[in-house]
């Protein structure tokens, strides 16, 4: 069944309206008739199976048949940051991230960062990874569809630490060295409901001076396993993990 993302929050309602990009994919693209049935997913995780009462022109019209019953999202938010990375890798991270449950993405200029992009360069990319993240997050059945938010600066990240009940900087001098349990003491002290921000590098890594200043504001260095991870490959190690941790164990 078809899975829609609005972003306002539930409300029972006689019937719902669904305008723009979901309209033209229900009658253009899936061509669905009266009767037929969808998924709504609210912006607060709430999701109904609905059906299709009527289309019109300019809208779908449909009404509330139940709520989906089943779970889908991490009993903790989880923020992906990466620093900028080459190629189209960010995008891979946004769609695989996505079916694995993240709750937000954070684009950033690292030190070592070799992409360079503007504020008008900035602003297609968000748009893009936006929809890649619906698309995943359809795909997957969410209930939630992450937001996707690209920085100008690197102090912007470290300016929202203290929103989070923990942050976590993978890093690969760490895991050279051996280093185990802090990413795993770390998800054993969050509570269902909480939030995590995971701050990985791009291909370079991060800098000696970036690490000491995450450090100051709170961050905790950990490694991910003895193996040296590739910049896409670690946030999904991380969230494979918690998915672990916190739905499977």
């Amino acid at each position: 069944m078809q899975r829609y993302f609005l972003t306002e929050p539930y409300e029972a309602k006689a019937q719902y309206r669904i305008t723009g990009e979901n309209y033209h994919h229900i009658v253009r693209v899936m061509r669905m008739e009266p009767q037929q049935q969808v998924f709504l997913a609210f912006s607060d995780r709430l999701a109904i199976i609905a059906e299709i009462t009527d289309i019109t022109e300019e809208a779908v019209y449909l009404k509330e048949i139940s709520k989906e019953q089943a779970e889908k999202e991490l009993p903790i938010n989880v923020t992906i940051a990466c620093g900028y990375p080459k190629g189209d890798k960010l995008e891979w991270v946004v769609q695989k991230g996505t079916e694995l449950g993240s709750h937000k993405f954070i684009g950033f200029p690292a030190k070592t960062s070799v992409v360079k992009w503007d504020h008008k360069k900035l602003a297609k990319k968000t748009e893009r990874l936006k929809k890649i993240a619906i698309e995943a997050a359809e795909q997957s059945h969410r209930q939630f569809a992450p937001d996707v938010v690209l920085l100008e600066q690197e102090q912007a990240l470290i300016d929202v630490f203290s929103s989070y009940d923990k942050v976590l900087i993978a890093y690969e001098e760490s895991a050279k060295i051996g280093e185990r349990s802090l990413f795993a003491t770390a998800l054993s002290e969050l509570a269902q409901g909480e939030s995590l921000l995971i701050i990985f590098g791009p291909e370079g890594g991060f800098a000696p001076a970036e690490i000491a200043e995450f450090q100051n504001h709170g961050g905790i260095i950990c490694g991910l396993g003895p193996r040296i991870l590739r910049t896409e490959t670690a946030p999904l190690y991380a969230l494979s993990a918690i998915s672990y941790q916190f739905e499977l164990v």
